[in-house]
């Protein structure tokens, strides 16, 4: 391991000539003849200067770059249904749009074709018998997966698991006892403004070492639910995916996973996975090959402003419930649509972001207290969690059809729910509701999102059978002195609640 101690001297030293030439620039000379008199009797100069930025960061790149490696990944990729592979997904487009190509492709839908994928990212060793880290997405849907050491030599790679949610993959390189590797510190402590280095291969440049600092920590990105990153300004580009972050010391604080940049290469904004979170996901895909999270089996959304206007709530804390998986262990607990979660186990829950983390955090089969506002009062309830089912699984379940919520929809022209609709959205008979047609650009319900082709499924602790049903509900709502109203809307996305504000009349 690198010695800190000779890294501070030298960063030293560096930051004190620079700060000794600033001053020369701005002092006349009777000032500087007293800073000189003034120096003379200062301290050594390593030890007057704290610790910072190094000379130097050959020796800690010297030492851990051979433990990172280059992930090399072939495959195959279906192509469109129309040919060429990056043509349209035809079964996910609106009807009229998909009538419209197989108009403009003569109708003649070909069966898809697999092309091949070639495609390279970085990882690290962890483990001097083979196991190496790098993300999901290098590895996806890979055929042969080959390992490029700094060495130069080459070999065979096998998948133990991913983790999509978090981005992550542990490899093994099979029949090797002593590749050089580093480790996943597991209680990093960096703060914003640290040093890092990141080594990886970008754009095939294997090898590779740049440094930068902490630009910002818990950065929450897109979708990823279960992770916030770390985002340095150190160069990291195309490549770069699964290789390593180091501190000053050595240690894999991060792993290094997206950038964001409007060309492609870097802008001084990349984020990494962080090295604890890395860390416990790795450790599950060693032990079983998997990520096993705990599971409510609800979808769930933040309480807005409009949201808690709507509920009578005094502040948006908590996350609301929107849908209820059939059988799933909040429908067993007796959780109901609308029901606002405002603790779990005792701690306040910020949003729904929060609350699904630490769900996701806890082992299926625990048993979790929640503490929720249900028409108005606070209860608790208990439910034992169950282990989250894959994505496809997740997508093929139906959701309980019984609850309330509230909505005035104004600007929005509706037709009955159609057979045809239920078929797309596989809704049972049993469910009423409304289509939208038609949305004016300006009214309440396009600023919050309603989209045409969303259905209206209830208002007001109402199901909606018709427009009219849905206009006299919001009337109503509006005569009992309330100024917003929650509606519960089916999308391509998933059943959603949105509060709009309630005006004079519809």
């Amino acid at each position: 391991m690198i010695s800190v101690d000779r890294i501070r001297r030298l960063g030293g030293v560096s930051l004190l000539v620079l700060s000794a030439l600033a001053a020369g620039s701005l002092l006349d000379r009777s000032m500087g003849e007293a800073y000189a008199v003034q120096s003379s009797e200062a301290p050594p100069l390593a030890a007057a200067v704290p610790a910072g930025a190094p000379l130097s960061f050959a020796d800690l790149i010297e030492t851990v770059s051979p433990s990172v490696v280059t992930v090399q990944v072939s495959g195959l990729v279906e192509s469109s249904p129309f040919g060429g592979g990056n043509g349209p997904d035809l079964d996910n487009l609106p009807p009229q749009m998909r009538e419209w190509m197989e108009r403009q492709f003569g109708g003649q839908r070909q069966a898809p074709q697999p092309q091949p994928r070639q495609s390279l990212g970085s990882g690290f060793f962890i483990s001097a018998d083979g196991y190496l880290v790098t993300n999901h997405h290098v590895v996806a849907n890979a055929d042969e997966i080959t390992i490029g050491t700094a060495e130069g030599e080459e070999f065979p790679a096998r998948v133990i698991g991913t983790d999509p949610q978090t981005d992550l993959a542990l490899l093994k390189v099979d029949g090797e006892t002593d590749f050089p590797f580093v480790r996943l510190e597991e209680n990093p402590n960096y703060r914003v403004g640290d040093w890092v280095v990141a080594v990886g291969n970008p754009f095939g440049l294997g090898g590779t070492a740049t440094a930068g600092i902490i630009s910002a920590i818990g950065r929450p990105i897109g979708n990823s639910t279960y992770n916030d990153f770390i985002q340095t300004d150190a160069s990291i580009n195309r490549g770069n995916s699964g290789g390593p972050t180091f501190d000053l010391n050595g240690n894999v604080i991060g792993v290094n996973s997206q950038i964001f940049s409007p060309s492609g290469g870097n802008v001084g904004i990349g984020f990494a996975i962080p090295s604890d979170v890395a860390a416990r996901i790795v450790g599950d895909l060693r032990d079983d090959g998997r990520v096993a999270r705990g599971w409510l089996g609800v979808s769930i959304q933040n309480v807005t402003e409009d949201i808690a206007e709507a509920l009578g709530l005094e502040g948006t804390t908590g996350a609301i419930i929107s849908s209820i998986v059939e059988g799933g262990p909040a429908d067993r607990a007796g959780f109901e649509r609308e029901d606002v979660v405002l603790e779990i186990d005792g701690e306040a829950v910020d949003g729904s972001r929060d609350l699904t983390r630490r769900v996701g955090n806890i082992q299926a089969g625990g048993d979790v207290r929640f503490l929720v506002l249900r028409d108005g009062r606070e209860r608790t309830i208990r439910a034992t969690l169950g282990d989250r089912p894959g994505e496809e699984q997740l997508a093929s379940m139906s959701s309980v059809d019984a609850a309330p919520a509230r909505t005035s929809v104004f600007g929005m022209s509706m037709a009955p729910l159609a057979e045809e609709d239920r078929e797309v959205r596989g809704l049972g008979a049993e469910v009423s509701g409304v289509v939208v047609d038609e949305i004016e650009p300006g009214s309440e319900a396009a600023r919050k999102g309603v989209q045409v082709g969303d259905i209206i499924l209830e208002a007001g602790g109402n199901s909606v059978a018709d427009a009219e049903a849905l206009r006299a509900i919001a009337d109503e709502a509006r005569e009992d002195g309330r100024s917003a109203i929650l509606l519960l809307v089916e999308g391509r996305g998933g059943q959603r609640y949105v509060a709009l504000q309630l005006g004079s009349a519809d």
